[in-house]
């Protein structure tokens, strides 16, 4: 075994980069029938050079969402309308979403602007990231027009591919967006009888 001894602790900070350490093992170890965890990818991120922050998902998209639709212009020569609009369901107006942007009633763009982890592990396995699964089908479920929704991921820092896109078709996730419209009606109607039944006290 070999020991090393820092002066400081931004010195230790750095030696441990890109390395299994006691506390990331958890991070890593996969139980069968699971894919990769975060670990994983943050791992793959330190050995870029690609350095964590503290930045929440929320501010970054924030900051970098206009970035993003312009790439994707330019990538794709696709205009895409970014109005701060909401989409609302025609037979129910509580079903709603906010589109990153549209290309016409057929098509819309959302923009991911994630950890350079998240980015790396969704570029590596083609998929839609679990935790944005249902909000790729609200699209779908709001706008019953929309054919195709353009997941943008976009990070500068990732200087190999800072820019990709999945394309998700209506077709591919049609029996899912009849399976979550139900539920959320479903829902909607047992959110109202408690909502009366309090109002009733």
């Amino acid at each position: 075994m070999k020991t090393y001894t820092f002066a400081d602790r931004d010195s230790w900070l750095q030696a441990r980069q890109g390395k299994i350490t006691g506390s990331k093992l958890g991070g890593i170890v996969v139980k069968r029938g699971t894919g990769k965890k975060i670990g994983f990818w943050e791992l793959c991120a330190e050995r870029l050079g690609i350095p964590a922050d503290d930045e929440s998902a929320m501010a970054r998209g924030q900051r970098l969402e206009s970035d993003g639709v312009d790439a994707f212009m330019l990538a794709t020569g696709k205009q895409v309308d970014t109005s701060l609009v909401l989409w609302a369901r025609d037979d129910n107006e509580s079903i709603a979403l906010s589109p990153d942007g549209f290309i016409g009633d057929e098509e819309a763009v959302e923009v991911k602007c994630l950890s350079s982890a998240r980015h790396i592990e969704a570029l590596v396995t083609g998929e839609v990231p679990s935790d944005y699964e249902f909000q790729v089908l609200q699209y779908f479920i709001v706008n019953e027009k929309l054919k195709t929704l353009w997941l943008v991921f976009y990070d500068p820092r990732i200087l190999a591919k800072p820019l990709f896109i999945i394309e998700v078709k209506r077709e591919d996730v049609q029996e899912d967006v009849q399976k979550y419209l139900e539920y959320q009606r479903q829902t909607l109607v047992e959110i109202d009888e408690v909502v009366l039944r309090l109002s009733n006290f």
